[in-house]
């Protein structure tokens, strides 16, 4: 009769365990990944997949056994882990979609916002444009690929020992706060300096002409300029995109 010990047993199913939690919180908040158009059991095995998959990459773990007082702290290491790199690549989405905040309020179009249930927050038009925009050419780079591959380098930086607070020390994800705002704004910057151009040009229309109605007209050509404007520089978003994405993969690689 062939017998497994219990020591066996772990040292099949640890190596496969510990990436499939982190995996699978990744899943539950990373674009793309956590949409709820993905039924929740391919979402599981997708992450089962990954993980055994990786397992060519992941030498050396730690064995640790599920039934001792480390595996509490086993499992939320990989479950903050997982949800830390979700999170910051959630934030790359949030600058551009800021950007398009800034740029819809100069354009006056903040007015248009309805619900969105991906972040059951009022989004305006603009901002959800420049969001599908993102989320497009992440998918166009392959930023799923890197984000899968990334969670899986992530085991050098972090390995699965149970070290939850140390964890956190080392992921550093307050550095993505400035770089945030900073890419929001500078991909806002070329539509909010052709929007005061605009706007400064209708000031001067209305101290020379009093009599035209600026309010009626503003709006019109604010609106035209605004979208010629968006057609016209919406090349230019892929470079501060890679270069905040590159940030946030650095972060949980070595």
């Amino acid at each position: 009769m062939i017998t497994f010990s219990e020591a066996q047993i772990m040292a099949w199913l640890s190596p496969v365990l510990w990436p499939f939690l982190r995996v699978l919180a990744l899943f539950s908040v990373a674009p793309v990944f956590s949409m709820r158009a993905i039924p929740m059991r391919v979402k599981i095995g997708l992450a089962l997949l990954v993980a055994v998959c990786s397992q060519a990459l992941l030498v050396d773990q730690p064995v640790i056994s599920v039934n001792g007082r480390e595996a509490l702290g086993a499992v939320a290491q990989q479950v903050a882990v997982g949800l830390a790199i979700g999170f910051a690549v959630r934030l790359v989405f949030a600058s551009v979609e800021l950007a398009g905040e800034v740029i819809g309020l100069q354009m006056g179009l903040n007015f248009a916002s309805f619900f969105d249930p991906a972040s059951s927050a009022q989004v305006s038009a603009v901002g959800r444009f420049f969001g599908n925009m993102s989320l497009l050419l992440f998918i166009v780079i392959n930023g799923h690929l890197v984000v899968l591959m990334a969670v899986v380098k992530s085991f050098e930086r972090f390995p699965a020992d149970g070290n939850f607070l140390q964890s956190l020390g080392q992921m550093r994800l307050y550095e993505l706060g400035a770089s945030l705002f900073a890419s929001a704004f500078w991909i806002a910057l070329p539509m909010i300096a052709l929007l005061l151009f605009v706007n400064l040009t209708l000031g001067i229309i209305s101290r020379v002409a009093p009599q035209m109605n600026i309010y009626a007209v503003g709006f019109p050509v604010t609106l035209t300029v605004g979208l010629m404007g968006i057609a016209a520089t919406l090349p230019m978003l892929e470079q501060p995109v890679l270069a905040l994405f590159q940030q946030v993969v650095d972060l949980f690689q070595k």
